[in-house]
């Protein structure tokens, strides 16, 4: 056989197996990621669906105060974040009066609808907000649900004045009179975070 024509056998035969290793390379790829294959600006345009409705600017207007702390959340506890936007989209307010209300909730109860905890309850204090029927803040059974508990916090939020461009803790500290008046301030990321997740399905 010709030299030249045997090179060029070889040299195709190389090229077709080296051709095919590429093209049957990614049949066999077994990396479990996916990658949107969308334009980037879908991408964007979904994303942003999601969070349509809630004004960003209004969630944490000064910036957060200090260092901030952060817990995961059960459904329970997931469930009255929605309730609390829930009774604050019904009173008619914005998104800022929702993340000072979760802000305030996660301080007092973690987001928990607590009932009364014995000898570790302070006082007579319930519910998500750890209100107190003995300082008129409704009955045991009211402060329990989590919709008037959230209204009633809004009903003392609204007398603040100016609290629409207050420091989170300091508004809620206006309403709550708590021993603590600075730790509210470490969970207003996580309850803006929580705004602009829930605010648009609660």
């Amino acid at each position: 056989m010709n030299t030249t024509i045997l090179r060029k056998s070889v040299l195709g035969i190389a090229g077709l197996a080296f051709a095919g290793g590429l093209a049957a390379g990614p049949l066999h790829h077994t990396t479990t990621d996916t990658v949107d294959a969308r334009p980037v600006a879908a991408v964007q345009a979904d994303k942003a669906d999601k969070t349509a409705g809630v004004d960003a600017g209004k969630l944490i207007p000064h910036g957060v105060q200090g260092a901030q702390s952060r817990i995961d959340l059960d459904p329970e506890q997931t469930t009255n974040a929605k309730a609390i936007i829930a009774a604050t989209k019904k009173a008619g307010l914005d998104e800022r009066a929702a993340v000072i209300s979760i802000g305030t909730a996660l301080q007092e109860s973690k987001l928990e609808n607590l009932g009364h905890l014995g000898d570790r309850n302070d006082h007579d204090s319930l519910g998500l907000f750890q209100q107190r029927p003995s300082s008129g803040w409704g009955s045991p059974e009211q402060i329990t649900d989590p919709q008037y508990a959230t209204t009633a916090f809004l009903k003392g939020l609204r007398q603040v004045d100016g609290w629409q461009d207050m420091a989170l803790t300091d508004a809620a500290q206006t309403v709550q009179v708590s021993a603590y008046p600075d730790a509210y301030a470490q969970w207003e990321q996580q309850a803006a975070d929580l705004v602009t997740q829930h605010w648009n399905n609660s």
